[in-house]
């Protein structure tokens, strides 16, 4: 679908893994603030998939920001011809989740028939539209986000065989994938110094192509200030977890968390719940449900509410890899968080000062002791001055569009292979 308003700006092609619209999960915030800021200086073009039938609706939006955009439903799990090709190919597994022919046949064409130079990938998978030679000539800077394949290292350290050896072998293909990608590209961009420091360590080759662009949180929308009804029962005392149900981390956080955790710390305070806030829940977290304590709210459509009136958010992530928005929105609405060494990643927030730092059921029982206690006065005040001192959009953003202006006076990048 197509403006037929004309633009004066230069081309860019934008390829995000999902519809970066509307902006209500981690990787989707990113990529929409990261369209709208584009758009405002370049004449975009999107290929984006859609793996939830309710963005549909959206896709009209998209119009305020692209010249042109191309949506196609997300492939299902590949089959077995195509996961036998990979094995023999030794590539990832990743890759076929997101690749359909028609999306290749968009590119090319959009390419060539749009003049485009320059073009930014969001998530690494979405690059294998552009690693062949007829894109050599073609400047790309890839917002990787996280290193992907160091958390199929991680999965792999809490699997028995067979999952094991499929998780070890999916994190080294990938990071061959990631490798050649990142040797193709002007820039490669990830959400934290930390993860930029560790691709570098994995890549081992053009450092000084890597970069990192921190995750901003919209302040004005996640404002203390603002008052929002109540959701939780009259006197409950609730933790919070905020995030995407289906996700495997936060699916294992929660678990941990119910099972472990809440049993010790509603054992010290009576009536204490645990409150799960996040769109499609897996049935292991749906059954979470039938402990005492736990609520599954599944997908709502305010989290500030949830925010605003609990005792603490929670961030209990044993296996994480880049900026957590769930603990950024929570600091941004002032509230202290529980948050784990994983999940802190990437900020750099202090403990007992910022936030509650804890890495199993003792620590949090201790540190949802000193909040109760009236230890942690300032705690929510300081976290969020602490968001708007580093998790801006504006003042990150720009880091993106130095690489892109770059790119437009380097010579054409060699394949290391």
């Amino acid at each position: 679908m197509t403006q037929p308003i004309p633009s004066t700006r230069r081309p860019l092609l934008l390829l995000c893994h999902r519809i970066p619209y509307p902006p209500n999960k981690g990787d989707k915030i990113r990529s929409f603030h990261l369209l709208r800021y584009l758009s405002e200086r370049y004449e975009v073009h999107l290929g984006a998939f859609v793996d939830d039938r309710d963005d549909w609706r959206h896709a009209e939006t998209l119009a305020r920001y692209c010249r042109s955009y191309k949506l196609l439903p997300r492939p299902r799990i590949p089959g077995p011809l195509a996961l036998t090709r990979c094995v023999l190919r030794a590539e990832p597994l990743t890759l076929p989740l997101y690749h359909r022919p028609a999306m290749q046949r968009w590119v090319s064409e959009t390419v060539r028939a749009q003049g485009i130079a320059h073009a930014v990938i969001f998530s690494g998978a979405m690059g294998q539209y552009l690693t062949d030679e007829r894109f050599d000539d073609l400047c790309r800077v890839v917002d990787f986000v996280d290193v992907d394949s160091d958390k199929w290292r991680q999965y792999a350290q809490g699997k028995t065989w067979p999952l094991s050896w499929l998780y070890r072998r999916e994190a080294s293909t990938l990071e061959a994938f990631e490798r050649r990608l990142h040797c193709q590209s002007q820039a490669s961009l990830f959400v934290s110094s930390a993860e930029a420091a560790l691709f570098r360590e994995r890549v081992a080759i053009y450092p000084e192509r890597v970069d990192h662009v921190n995750n901003g949180v919209d302040h004005t929308y996640f404002d203390p200030s603002e008052a929002f009804p109540n959701p939780f029962e009259p006197g409950a005392s609730a933790l919070v977890f905020t995030g995407a149900m289906d996700y495997w981390p936060n699916i294992d956080a929660v678990n941990w968390f119910a099972r472990e955790v809440l049993p010790q710390l509603r054992a010290r305070r009576a009536g204490l719940q645990f409150h799960i806030v996040g769109s499609n829940p897996a049935a292991a977290v749906q059954k979470l449900a039938d402990l005492p304590g736990v609520v599954v709210t599944g997908r709502v459509e305010d989290v500030r509410p949830y925010l605003q009136h609990c005792l603490a958010a929670v961030a209990p992530l044993r296996v994480a890899r880049g900026v957590q928005n769930k603990v950024l929105e929570a600091m941004a609405m002032a509230r202290p968080v529980l948050v784990s060494g994983a999940g802190l990643e990437g900020i750099a927030a202090v403990d007992g000062r910022e936030v509650l730092l804890a890495d199993d059921a003792q620590g949090y029982c201790d540190q949802l002791a000193a909040l109760v206690d009236g230890d942690c006065a300032g705690l929510g005040a300081a976290a969020r001055q602490r968001v708007l001192a580093d998790f801006t959009w504006g003042a990150s953003l720009p880091r993106i569009d130095r690489w892109i202006e770059a790119s437009r006076h380097s010579d054409r990048l060699a394949d290391c292979g």
